[in-house]
């Protein structure tokens, strides 16, 4: 027996390979599939099925492709319907992969048809779940996301917590739990770092789970859930409804372009600069109108997030040999209109004598000083509401980036805006944002929150200010 987790950190993602007498399956796959192929080809095995927790909404799936590739039959759980070939279990049907079982659970509430899938070892052993966005290490789906009609969040709740103490919590407590995402994923809200866990231990001190009564659970899970990025409903489609091969993504992606081909490709389709390189090496020289999404960061979340239209056109700035790998993660989350990338990166189009932008990056003490200057300066503050919520800088707006597209109409393109978010990587996407949206005075602070906090600023300047706060 052979259980393989595969994590994709930028995504908090987690597929699975299993394996038994060289048959396999694969369960929630990512949107490229030759991974899982070269694997079974590697191990000798192929791919008998491919199981869905559910249709994703944080990520596009690659069932449709590894179907196609592998002969694999596609399963989803009760109630799901597809426009595909698939196979629609029924709750406790059996699928056997060499000497092992997998049996369905269907354990709506995170979505409808979400379900569970109970792995049982050759001896009759029940080893370990495969819970999806049902159960996390920590924490449990968010409810809210398969509203319909009548149906509402609370209902939703409701039948999660049913499906948690009829099929889950009766297991036994050594069953290991393989959840479909950890830390940093927002289909849930307070996950764990950790991507797997013993039943049992879950039990003990996953909040969602010590619940004393349904009434309990509902409040405490559906409690500070913040909207939904606003990729997700157009993910979950995709994922339904079946979308564009991944080699023509790659193939149609994966343009050298000379500065020139590039600049005329901006001019005549409007496509969007996405240029992905580090928020300072951007920051020092970029082409005017270029939004920065760092590829190390949460590339992609952040993409879904402030990329209103799946289908807008995309060129591309990259590092060296970082075209394909960009385009990959923009797929996984949809974005599959990337028509090429700038060949030769910034370097060549300065060569040319191309139009170059900068956005003013500074440090933390020359924000102090700033600060102490105009107490009554622009400074907005691009965490997530409970970041701000926890610890902030009296003199700061909270404006998360999360919802940028809400609240640029409030900027006005005269004044100048300070920006900070933790760490640096948010308050460059920001600036860069309203930079290209005709903000043109926008000072990025380096090493963001945690940098400020190490200055010689008052604690009577913060608000609820930590120990580890210099004073």
């Amino acid at each position: 027996m052979k259980i393989e987790q595969i994590y994709t950190g930028c995504l908090a993602e987690a597929a699975y390979y299993i394996q038994s007498n060289g048959e396999a399956a694969i369960i929630d796959p990512l949107r490229e599939v030759n991974p899982y192929l070269n694997k079974a080809a590697q191990n000798g095995a192929v791919i008998k099925y491919i199981f869905e927790t559910h249709f994703h909404a944080d990520f596009v799936s690659g069932h449709v492709d590894l179907a196609e590739k592998s002969g694999a039959t596609i399963v989803y759980g009760p109630t799901a319907t597809t426009t595909f070939p698939s196979h629609i279990a029924t709750d406790g049907e059996e699928f056997k992969i060499g000497d092992l079982t997998i049996t369905t659970l269907h354990t709506p509430g995170h979505t409808l048809e979400s379900t569970t899938y109970l792995l049982t070892d050759k001896d009759g052993r029940k080893h370990c779940i495969f819970s999806g966005d049902t159960l996390f290490i920590g924490d449990v789906g968010r409810p809210d996301l398969a509203q319909k009609g009548s149906l509402t969040m609370d209902d939703l709740a409701g039948i999660l917590y049913d499906s948690l103490h009829e099929k889950i919590l009766t297991l036994p407590d050594d069953v290991i739990v393989y959840p479909a995402h950890g830390a940093g994923s927002a289909c849930g809200k307070s996950m764990s770092k950790e991507t797997f866990d013993t039943l049992g231990h879950q039990k003990e001190v996953n909040y969602a789970l010590k619940a004393t009564s349904k009434e309990q659970f509902i409040k405490e899970v559906t409690d500070g859930i913040l909207p939904p990025p606003q990729y997700f409903a157009k993910n979950a489609a995709l994922n339904k409804g079946g979308y564009e091969r991944i080699d023509e993504v790659f193939e149609k992606g994966l343009v050298a372009l000379s500065p020139q081909e590039f600049e005329d490709l901006a001019n005549q389709t409007g496509a969007l600069v996405l240029d992905t390189r580090d928020p300072q090496t951007f920051a020092k020289s970029f082409i005017p109108n270029a939004v920065n999404i760092g590829l190390n960061g949460q590339f992609a979340p952040w993409v879904g997030a402030l990329i209103s239209d799946l289908k807008q056109p995309i060129l591309l700035v990259v590092e060296d040999d970082k075209a394909q790998e960009t385009i990959t993660r923009l797929a996984r989350v949809g974005y599959d209109n990337t028509i090429g990338y700038l060949a030769g990166g910034m370097q060549a189009w300065e060569k040319e004598e191309k139009e170059t932008d900068q956005i003013e990056s500074i440090s933390a003490t020359a924000f102090e000083t700033a600060l102490n200057t105009n107490p009554n300066l622009n400074a907005l503050d691009v965490r997530k509401p409970g970041e701000y919520e926890a610890e902030h800088l009296e003199a700061t707006l909270t404006r998360p980036l999360d919802y940028i597209n809400d609240w640029t109409n409030e900027i006005n393109p005269d004044e100048t805006y300070y920006i900070h978010c933790a760490g640096g990587y948010r308050s460059m996407i920001a600036a860069s944002i309203l930079k290209a949206r005709g903000v043109n005075n926008v000072i990025d602070v380096a090493g963001g929150y945690g940098a400020i906090k190490n200055t010689n600023l008052k604690r009577s300047d913060f608000a609820c200010p930590s120990k580890a706060m210099k004073v």
